[in-house]
């Protein structure tokens, strides 16, 4: 699965993401919808995990039986991160939670960090980085070398939109970091917005 972009096409997930495009959706509507897509793409992203195998006494027999094995960790990018974070938290409550805040300076576009917070066993988990927006993929691309540098050697990035140059520019700097996405959207504006995309996340999510 490393390197593999996967397009969660299920038509729940689908229905809810017309509502993301939707300019009319309201703020209070959007966080809902943005929590419910990550619950239901967290099945998916999880896929990878790892299991231990066991054996459990039914009321009738003995079964095998499939546990998971390792924990999992739940990094959002601030702001817009946090609105898939909650979605995967349901899935998963005793996720391990972790923080990078970056913002885009608007004239390079490039990623600058201010905030970092990560769980101490991220080596050991099973890393899931919230950022909802793959644009351009400077901010991924930022954050997977801040979780790699702080010790994560498993991770997937969970987006709900992604251009193709974002998904390209992933792929060339972190070839082993798979990418799981509601839907692929074909070019990026000058400002370095996806098109048709949804807007600014975190702005609708905020209500800023």
């Amino acid at each position: 699965m490393a390197g593999k972009v996967n397009v969660c096409d299920h038509p729940l997930i689908q229905d809810k993401l017309a509502a993301l495009r939707d300019k009319h959706t309201r703020p209070q509507e959007f966080r809902h919808l943005m929590e419910e897509t990550a619950f239901l793409m967290t099945y998916e992203v999880l896929r990878g995990v790892r299991t231990r195998k066991t054996m459990v006494q039914t009321p009738l027999r003995s079964a095998s039986a499939e546990f998971v094995a390792q924990p999992v960790a739940a990094v959002a990018v601030l702001r817009a991160g946090l609105g898939l974070l909650a979605g995967l938290t349901r899935v998963v409550p005793e996720a391990r939670i972790g923080h990078i805040g970056l913002y885009r300076n608007e004239e390079t576009l490039n990623p600058v960090r201010y905030y970092v917070r990560l769980p101490k066993d991220i080596g050991e988990c099973f890393t899931v980085l919230c950022d909802p927006m793959l644009a351009t993929g400077g901010s991924a691309v930022e954050a997977i070398h801040i979780l790699k540098t702080d010790g994560a050697r498993q991770i997937v990035l969970m987006s709900l939109l992604a251009a193709r140059s974002g998904i390209k520019r992933i792929q060339e700097a972190h070839p082993d970091v798979s990418i799981f996405v509601a839907a692929i959207d074909p070019i990026l504006n000058k400002s370095g917005y996806i098109v048709p995309g949804l807007g600014d996340a975190g702005d609708r999510l905020f209500a800023t």
